[in-house]
């Protein structure tokens, strides 16, 4: 069996080391680099590339957001999850538009980490559900009608479909119509709420209210 190779960045020792204890308990996951900031983890990834990287946000000499969007010049295929502690929800959109593909909370049982991982590999972006209420209970009275209102039946439809983890092809089966139809209006949504990813796209549908948690 193939492992997911993992980087831990965080300048917390302690918590890299337990997170790297539990981690490696799994027998296709294997904790091949740490950092402790940006500076070392870029480094990290030009010597060792990695499949997965579990990104702190708030580190000294190079953040978590500045850390993300070199770290996917350097190694496009990195899936990047932030690792956040309550009290972060200004930096989420700036770690999606950095390109990190989901978000966790570093106290989360070892199961949702682990998920989290899983997810992202298989191409899709994670939430820890915990998160999303906090991000909710933030975003108020911020309701943009003139996006919304761009959005046709079919584009509410297929973001919903998004928001509950469905790939393009399974949106296609779900909904009766063809992969390539599905392609076409997901790019449209991209465009028209001003979105760079999946991850993003939650977001939004998040801060507008299309979904409830």
């Amino acid at each position: 069996m193939e492992k997911t190779r993992i980087i831990i960045t965080d300048d917390h020792q302690l918590f890299r080391n337990g997170l790297k204890i539990l981690l490696n308990a799994f027998p296709d996951f294997e904790v091949t680099g740490e950092a402790s900031n940006g500076d070392e983890f870029l480094n990290l990834i030009r010597e060792n590339p990695a499949d997965v990287a579990l990104m702190d946000i708030n580190m000294p000499e190079m953040d978590g957001i500045e850390a993300t969007r070199k770290a996917l010049k350097i190694c496009p295929a990195i899936d990047i999850i932030a690792l956040s502690m309550y009290g972060e929800e200004e930096y989420y959109y700036k770690m999606v538009d950095a390109g990190a593909k989901g978000f966790i909370l570093k106290d989360s049982d070892i199961s949702e980490v682990r998920e989290a991982i899983l997810t992202v590999r298989k191409g899709g972006s994670f939430f820890s559900q915990e998160l999303l209420y906090h991000v909710i209970q933030k975003i108020k009275h911020r309701e943009n009608e003139s996006k919304t209102a761009s959005l046709s039946r079919r584009e509410k439809e297929i973001l919903l479909k998004i928001c509950e983890g469905l790939s393009n092809q399974e949106i296609a089966e779900t909904l009766f119509i063809s992969k390539r139809t599905v392609d076409k209006h997901r790019a449209n949504l991209l465009g028209k709420t001003n979105s760079k990813n999946t991850a993003s796209l939650i977001l939004f549908a998040i801060r507008h209210k299309l979904i409830e948690i």
